[in-house]
């Protein structure tokens, strides 16, 4: 496949169910700056999840790491951070979730680290045995494209209703110090002004 220079290319990927794993080399490469493996097996894992999603049922997604997974989320279906539909819950796992928007019910797939054995370079890749520089990084994506689900682990699930729960919509202040916009439930001045902001504001 060519590389891909239009939106339109991305959405008629995006909107599939079925992808081959090896075209979409050039769109991980643009959207993530190389073909990174996480998002290529992230690719993989969110195939696996629309797989076991009825046709026409709006979904959200979970996703348990904020490393790479949330790219494959965000460019292979319509969850995005900015749209709300994707949320991260960093629990240092590489497993996402997609599931009905209204009754919460879906499905849940991660790497099944038991299925690895077979795989010697994804292995490698995925427990952090051997550094970046020594891994072979061509067999490392050849074994992603071959195995595909068959290093996964596949599961219904259903989402706590505490997280499905829809949230107030904020009223907004001025901040008496910044004089910037912030959401009235943080109290009587922004969260950046009471607390340290991780930017740095010179005059």
């Amino acid at each position: 496949m060519n590389p891909m220079s239009t939106l339109a290319d991305w959405a008629q990927i995006r909107g599939r169910v079925k992808i081959e794993l090896s075209e979409i080399k050039p769109l991980i490469e643009m959207f993530h700056g190389y073909t990174s493996p996480g998002v290529l097996l992230g690719a993989a894992m969110v195939q696996a999840a629309k797989e076991q999603i009825e046709p026409g049922v709006l979904y959200e997604a979970v996703c348990e790491t904020a490393k790479c997974l949330p790219d494959a989320i965000q460019l292979f279906t319509p969850c995005t951070v900015g749209n709300s539909w994707l949320k991260i819950v960093d629990l240092g796992k590489y497993a996402l979730a997609l599931f009905d928007k209204y009754t919460g019910e879906g499905v849940r797939v991660w790497v099944d680290a038991g299925k690895l054995e077979n795989w010697s370079e994804i292995n490698a890749w995925f427990m952090k045995l051997k550094s970046k520089q020594e891994q072979d990084q061509k067999l490392l994506i050849d074994q992603i494209v071959q195995a595909g689900a068959r290093v996964m682990g596949v599961q219904p699930v259903k989402l706590h209703p505490d997280f499905m729960r829809k949230k107030i919509k904020d009223s907004y202040l001025i901040c008496p110090k910044c004089r910037e916009s912030y959401p009235s439930r943080h109290g009587g001045a922004c969260s950046a002004c009471r607390t340290e902001s991780p930017v740095q504001i010179y005059l």
